[in-house]
């Protein structure tokens, strides 16, 4: 687990870090890398295994990278399974690892943007498993030529930052511009048949309630339009993503909210149950597609955005 803390630095210190690195050439890019892994990872053998190299270089490339900034860039007392970075340490961790993930997605775009029947879709995790990825298959059986990657991140990021073609998102957003409407859902309450058996499943006031940090999916939404007005909407586990909330209610430990396209294939199979009758909570828009506007919109990507148009419909 990397240890750190909240630290503001200014541009004036980034700057020291550069100050006799001022050419691509002399650009320290293998121990930067190994900072990122160490900075992303929390520790040398972590970072050695993610890099597929040994943890001695780890630690060479972080020495040899503090005497080239003539910087210490880990606290004197930390241990190596429990690295403490300094200041500076931590703005130059932090600014490696952004670097690198912005050169793996530009990679990735370059890579696939020379194949025009490739394409690369940018989605939430919850809405890739739930969603997307069952029914590539019958993407691909219409157009068995066209190849689709995946790029999952829960932040919510413009196409161009994943080199993808397009964005998936869930949930509102600030401003429709230049973004297209791709379907409606709805919320409503589901459990696993091993939870119901252990509870009266009429009683919502003896329910586990289950929270997704979506705020377009909370249970204040459903006791505003369904209650009961008794109900405690505060008591509760709470999941980071949709898809962590529908897996909490598949093992039994209460009742989640679902939207109702991710939880269609788990409806299907009997792994959750639909609860409340058909009271629902309407959701409007609730998900986008964001086109990438720096590249051509090339025929593979038309292709694949009318199938989802038609999907969806």
């Amino acid at each position: 687990m990397r240890i750190t803390e909240d630290i503001h630095i200014d541009c004036s210190q980034i700057a020291y870090f550069w100050y006799n690195i001022v050419t691509m050439h002399d650009l320290p890019l293998s121990h930067l890398r190994a900072l990122a892994a160490v900075y992303e990872t929390g520790g040398i053998r972590p970072a050695g295994r993610a890099l597929r190299v040994a943890h001695s270089a780890i630690s060479r490339h972080l020495r040899e990278l503090e005497a080239l900034l003539d910087t210490p860039l880990f606290e004197a007392n930390s241990r190596r399974r429990m690295l403490k970075f300094t200041a500076q340490g931590e703005a130059l961790g932090k600014a490696a690892l952004a670097a690198c993930r912005d050169l793996e997605h530009a990679i990735i775009s370059v890579r696939e943007a020379h194949r025009g029947n490739t394409l690369v879709v940018a989605t939430t995790p919850s809405f890739a498993v739930r969603w997307l990825l069952p029914r590539l298959p019958e993407f691909y059986a219409a157009h068995p030529s066209i190849e689709v990657s995946v790029v999952v991140d829960q932040q919510i990021r413009s196409p161009l930052e994943h080199g993808a073609d397009l964005n998936i998102r869930m949930g509102g957003i600030q401003s429709k511009k230049g973004v297209l409407a791709l379907m409606d859902d709805h919320l409503f309450p589901v459990a696993s048949p091993m939870y119901l058996g252990r509870v009266n499943r009429d009683d919502v006031l003896s329910w586990s309630l289950l929270h997704d940090r979506d705020p377009h999916t909370s249970w204040k939404r459903w006791k505003v339009e369904h209650g009961p007005e008794e109900l405690d909407v505060s008591k509760g586990a709470r999941f980071t993503s949709s898809d962590l909330v529908l897996r909490a209610a598949e093992q039994g430990l209460g009742v989640a909210l679902a939207r109702g396209h991710l939880a269609e294939d788990a409806l299907q199979t009997g792994a959750l149950v639909r609860l409340c009758g058909d009271n629902q909570v309407f959701l409007e828009d609730a998900y986008w597609i964001i086109m990438n506007k720096t590249v051509p919109h090339r025929w593979c990507v038309h292709k694949f955005v009318k199938w989802l148009a038609e999907v969806t419909a």
